[in-house]
């Protein structure tokens, strides 16, 4: 029964901490966050063509391999 009452303690202390550190967070405005939404998208859509491309020339040279020694 005490260890009960101690981990309610313990959770509704930990509750109260984290609310107090989320009142310390600066969140980012719209504008910053538009921004960085679309510096991730772009980046994303990047490394996707990059893959692509490696992925296409890689089947490519395999095929042409097995064409020629098969």
């Amino acid at each position: 029964m005490a260890e009960e009452v101690k981990k309610k303690r313990d959770r509704g202390l930990w509750f109260r901490e984290m609310k107090s550190e989320l009142k310390k967070v600066v969140w980012p405005d719209r504008k910053t966050v538009a921004k960085n939404t679309g510096t991730v998208l772009l980046c994303s859509l990047m490394i996707g063509a990059c893959i692509w491309i490696f992925d296409y020339v890689a089947v490519s040279a395999v095929q042409m391999l097995i064409s020629v020694l098969g």
